[in-house]
């Protein structure tokens, strides 16, 4: 009986912690701009590309494509990314704001993406994103709810991790 007991006051504790999930389109809309402040440019996104997650009370980490043609952003940046809680991807650490990153291929199994301060272009760092051996569709971009199994940021085929950081 005791035992029980311990079982559902603990499963009680882990229920006051949000659970992350996917944020649908009408949320995504809400989020992202349709145009994203990059710099001293204001750059179309590409709604349809959008992906996020939430914890259903107001945080949120997104990201979506940027029509970067004729833009001086083109070659350089490719999404428009938010977050409003700390993250750590690979070992780059960032605050809530508003990023953009652009990637380029390292060798067939990897990309490095740069990422940089959406509203003056700061660099920021690096991290390596690699293949991942998912078969099935492919989206521009696909970010996966922290708490599962293997919370990622996906880029086509290529995956980097990521994780809540405790900056806060």
């Amino acid at each position: 009986m005791l035992m029980l007991l311990l079982v559902v006051v603990g499963a009680a504790a882990q229920s006051d912690a949000p659970a992350w999930r996917q944020a649908n389109e009408k949320e995504l809309a809400k989020l992202l701009p349709a145009r994203a402040t990059v710099e001293s440019e204001r750059i179309e996104t590409e709604l349809p590309t959008a992906s996020g997650v939430t914890d259903g009370k107001g945080k949120f980490i997104a990201g979506v494509v940027l029509i970067t043609a004729g833009y001086s952003a083109e070659g350089k940046y490719a999404q428009f990314f938010v977050t409003n809680v700390p993250i750590r991807i690979g070992e780059l650490s960032l605050s809530p704001g508003e990023y953009v990153f652009g990637h380029r291929r390292i060798d067939e199994d990897s990309l490095e993406v740069k990422f940089y301060q959406a509203a003056s272009g700061k660099y920021l760092g690096a991290v390596k994103a690699v293949r991942q051996s998912k078969t099935g569709p492919v989206r521009s971009l696909l970010i996966t709810p922290p708490g599962s199994a293997k919370p990622m940021i996906q880029i086509g085929r290529f995956g980097v991790g990521y994780r809540l950081d405790k900056q806060e």
